[in-house]
């Protein structure tokens, strides 16, 4: 079994009188996909930027392949690639050009810089876009360009901040398989994604996060096994009728519920196909026309409300648009 690559151990980080993050640890294990799932303002941007460098820790550790964060940070910083969810491509540098310029932030001398280019330039598959200008590129082109941006000093740990945000469903896609293609070739990776079914197709393990404590760490399989072993009944009404039917189910079905907006849900744990037709005929008795009602095996939104008390939501307002300069400029 391989061995952790990465051990975080109690970090806390205060804003005066604010903690962002209070006594986060955890281990990530070499080779592995590890998720980092949270709600907006949950301290998953405050844990990465202490990861990188670029928060100084208020108190705790941070070790990388059993180098000390507090000790080394540049050190540390040579081990890791990011990729922002914000595509940071000059549009008027070639394809080409834009991975110059990283290349000489991470000090990479020739001959190896025209060999790492080049290779980027294939694992993008733009090769034949070398010398062609990034702002002509489609979305999902410039978002290759930077995942390959992001590993050109061929870092052993690579950061990805909501790498498929703003993609359609092909290139989502074709991203998932080149995440799996880095992993593969030996790339420890650190996701942070606002798509649950991303971080359950793709992660080995996943920790959830909110209000800067983890909630729960583990397999998709075992995070949904909290939830529910068996189906869930999930009831989807219309808003101004959400309440009444709530209390309906709740009185005649005499079975755990949870009411959240038009989504009424409870653990099935036995005689589910009797459940669902006592539930339509409680809601045929109320007059009320469900927009959709079934059962189904508990996903990651399931686990995501019962550990944080809310869907998932989305996290373009973080603020990270800062965080590429501030890297640059601490490589400088």
């Amino acid at each position: 079994m391989a061995g952790n690559i990465i051990e975080i151990s109690s970090i806390v980080k205060k804003f005066g009188d604010f903690t962002a993050v209070d006594g986060i640890s955890l281990n990530i294990k070499e080779g592995e996909i590890f998720g980092l799932l949270g709600p907006n303002g949950a301290g998953k941007t405050t844990t990465i930027n202490m990861l990188l460098g670029l928060l100084e820790i208020t108190s705790g550790t941070i070790k990388v392949m059993g180098t000390d964060m507090n000790r080394e940070p540049n050190k540390i910083k040579q081990m890791m690639g990011l990729m922002t969810q914000e595509t940071v491509v000059e549009p008027d540098l070639t394809a080409k050009e834009n991975l110059e310029i990283f290349a000489e932030l991470y000090h990479i001398s020739e001959p190896t810089k025209s060999q790492r280019i080049t290779q980027a330039l294939n694992d993008a598959n733009l090769e034949d876009k070398a010398d062609v200008k990034a702002g002509t590129f489609s979305g999902g082109m410039q978002r290759r360009l930077e995942l390959v941006k992001s590993m050109i000093q061929d870092p052993k740990i690579l950061i990805l901040d909501e790498p498929t945000t703003g993609l359609d469903v092909q290139n989502r896609v074709n991203m998932w398989e080149r995440i799996r293609e880095l992993n593969a070739s030996g790339v420890t990776i650190i996701l942070t994604t606002q798509y649950l079914e991303e971080a359950d197709t793709l992660c080995d393990r996943i920790a959830v996060i909110d209000h800067g404590k983890i909630r729960a760490i583990g397999t998709a399989t075992e995070l949904k096994s909290m939830v529910s072993k068996g189906n869930m009944l999930e009831v989807i009404v219309r808003l101004n009728e959400a309440e009444r039917a709530f209390k309906a189910l709740k009185s005649k079905l005499k079975m755990p519920l949870e009411l959240r907006g038009d989504h009424i849900t409870g653990v099935l744990e036995n005689h589910e196909s009797d459940t669902l037709t006592k539930a339509i005929s409680v809601l045929a008795q109320e007059r009320i026309q469900p927009i959709s009602i079934g059962t189904h095996l508990p996903t990651m939104n399931d686990v995501f409300i019962k550990l944080t008390g809310s869907a998932m939501r989305d996290e373009t307002g973080e603020n990270t648009s800062g965080r590429d300069k501030a890297m640059f400029r601490s490589m400088r």
